[in-house]
């Protein structure tokens, strides 16, 4: 299973930065026109078994606020696009719970031994708990604890297309949408999650 869900990020993040990078470009020039160098945001996360790894973006703010170019890649998920890069080094899988930083785990007390289903699996570029906008909190929980139980290609699939659909429509009407037309098949799923 582990193989197979590689060679599918491996396929989906070449094929994805390819697509996308007309959009990178176009990204990239507007930062630099904005406000400068530089274009990427790194910035370090726990992986799998709480590994540390820098996860690339693009830059969104400029000394603490956001700028207006940042405005649109937050609300399209455009900021995020560079984490395919990520993906193809092994770092990260296309789905799969949020990437957090050290300090967000321990201001969320996920440091106990009942939280480390979340390291068990590679953070995603998308997720149940993204895409829904659950918090880094209980909710967003049930649904790592759902893509960690058991990896399904066909969610997996499903959840990447809601995603670029994030990157048409926007993180807004895609979670209205989500939420009015799959609430109640994905509260079933996560009530059978161990």
């Amino acid at each position: 299973m582990r193989t197979a869900r590689r060679i599918f990020d491996v396929a989906g993040a070449a094929a994805g930065l390819i697509a996308f990078l007309p959009v990178m470009a176009i990204v990239a020039a507007a930062i630099l026109a904005e406000d400068g160098r530089p274009v990427l945001f790194p910035q370090v996360r726990a992986g799998l078994r709480r590994r540390p790894f820098r996860i690339l973006k693009f830059r969104s703010m400029r000394g603490g606020a956001v700028t207006r170019v940042g405005r649109v890649l937050r609300a399209t998920g455009l900021d995020e696009v560079p984490q395919l890069v990520n993906i193809l080094r092994g770092e990260m899988s296309a789905v799969g719970p949020r990437p957090l930083t050290e300090d967000d785990i321990a201001r969320l007390g996920w440091n106990t031994p009942e939280y480390e289903f979340r390291w068990s699996c590679r953070p995603g570029l998308t997720g149940l708990a993204q895409l829904l906008g659950a918090r880094a909190d209980a909710d967003a929980l049930v649904w790592d604890r759902v893509h960690a139980a058991s990896w399904r290609v066909t969610l997996d699939i499903q959840l990447i297309v809601w995603s670029f659909a994030v990157n048409v429509v926007g993180k807004a009407r895609v979670r209205r949408w989500l939420r009015a037309h799959y609430a109640r098949v994905l509260g079933a799923v996560a009530s059978r999650a161990p």
